[in-house]
Formats: C-alpha cells, structure tokens, sequence
C-alpha cells in the first residue's frame, strides 16, 4: 500500500489534539499533501494559531477549527454531526487529542479518570466507528490513524490509567483494522515512546535535551513515522526500531527494580 493519491483541495482529513504537539504536525504533514483539514480541539487560540501556519503555505486549500471538549461520552456524536452539517466528508481521520498522567489511581480524582479513558477510548471508538461506516457507505478507501503509546508496555505504578487506556486503544485499532480493511478502510494504531511535546509537563530545555540524548523524538518525526505506518497499510506501529527491542525487557521488568525507581519518581507524581 501507498500513499493515497489525492485531488489537493478536494479531499478532507480531520485531526483531533490539532493546537500543538504531533496533532500540529499531523496537519502541517497533511496539508502539504493537499488535504483540507478540520483541526479539532478543547482551546480556541492554538488552534488559530495552527490555521495561521498553514495559510500562507497553500492558496486553495480549507481549514476548519473546531472547538469542542472530546472528553464527554456525548463528544463523538457531537464532532461527527458538526462536521456533517457542513458538508464535509472526511476521507482521513486522526485520532490524536490525549491526557497524560503520572499519578497512583488511589490519589486520582475519578472525574480525571473519567475523562481520561472517555477521551482515549469510547470517544476515539465512537470516531472510528461512525467514519468508517461512512467511508464504507461512499465506497471510498479511508484512513484512521489512532495515537496509542508505547506505555502500553509499561503497566508500571502511577501509569495504570493512563497505560491501560492506551492498551484498550492499540488492541481495538489492531482488531478493528481486521474487521474493515477488506472493505476498504485502512485502521493504524502508533506507540510512541517519549515524545518532545508539552504532553509531560517538561520545559522546552528539557525537551531539547531529551532530543539531543535520544530519549525523546520530536513530533514531527512522530508524525512523519505515523503516516508513513499508516500509508503502508500497518496495523500498529512503534517507531524507531530500538525502541521495539526494549519490549521485551519493559514487560518482564520485575518488582525488585521497579520497586527503587518507584520510591525516586513517586516525587514527580501529580
């Protein structure tokens, strides 16, 4: 599998998280490929900020935000709805929008919680579902890229919420992709490991740093690995190869090691 080959400014994408981090680059990527793109996210002014990127860099080009909160059981009927009221038919759909947490679930708000496995999880199945079905009906080969983690790996203390939605994510897409592929729709999930973003809460020095070691990748190379994964047709996809060889080491990992390192990070827990 390839590419798509696209009419520029005749096909439509839509990205969820589109104000910062890897979401912004999914759309940069995407609109020098020639999508129109509906930039979906909870904050209006990044947005805009994206949108004003993007339009000096295309001239035919058409670029909807969108602001809404996908972190509501009703969200994904909302987005679906909005974006069909305007006429749009979307052939590409990023599942992007996250929460990170490092904190014990005993010291997790439940309403944390709530929105955190309603963001990763029922909103992106929802998204999945009702475009797919759309795709289906128009006959057109779709595309859904679903932005899972490499902490899937890594049921580790103070990941346990956040780990496990982003398990549930990988699982579906890899299932899902099963089920739909044969009817044209491509399903991708990504497991990223660190990547350079605000998603952490470290500093932009920090994050330069963690590039600079090789600890972190930056998110566009997150974005460009991600619709290269997805072009090919992969089910689920970890970018940079020793980053998969860790797997292994991460799963067996026993409690006589993490134990230590729990007692240092439980500073960093918020």
């Amino acid at each position: 599998m390839s590419r798509p080959k696209i009419e520029p400014a005749h096909t439509w994408a839509l990205v969820t998280g589109a104000g910062s981090g890897i979401g912004r680059c999914y759309a940069l990527r995407l609109a020098a490929m020639g999508y129109n793109l509906v930039l979906v996210g909870n904050r209006e002014e990044p947005l805009k900020g994206v949108i004003g990127e993007l339009q000096p860099l295309v001239k035919q080009q058409q670029f909807r935000p969108l602001t809404m909160d996908l972190a509501r059981i009703e969200a994904a009927e909302e987005l679906y709805e909005a974006v069909g009221a305007a006429g749009i038919e979307i052939d590409l759909v990023i599942n992007n929008a996250g929460i990170f947490s490092f904190c014990d679930v005993l010291k997790t708000d439940e309403e944390k919680i709530e929105r955190m496995l309603l963001l990763h999880d029922m909103t992106a199945t929802k998204l999945c579902r009702r475009y797919a079905q759309r795709m289906i009906e128009r006959g057109v080969k779709g595309h859904i890229l679903n932005m899972s983690s490499y902490s899937l790996w890594m049921p580790y203390p103070g990941l346990a919420i956040y780990s496990a939605s982003k398990a549930y994510l990988k699982a579906f897409s890899v299932a899902f992709s099963k089920e739909v592929q044969e009817q044209g729709v491509t399903v991708t999930a990504i497991c990223p490991a660190g990547v350079a973003t605000d998603l952490y809460g470290l500093t932009p020095k920090l994050q330069k740093l963690g590039v600079r070691i090789g600890g972190l990748i930056t998110a566009d190379r997150c974005a460009k690995r991600g619709l290269k994964a997805l072009w090919r047709g992969t089910r689920c996809s970890v970018p940079d190869w020793w980053n998969r060889l860790w797997i292994p080491l991460l799963v067996a990992l026993p409690m006589w090691i993490i134990r230590p390192i729990r007692r240092y990070t439980m500073q960093f827990q918020k």
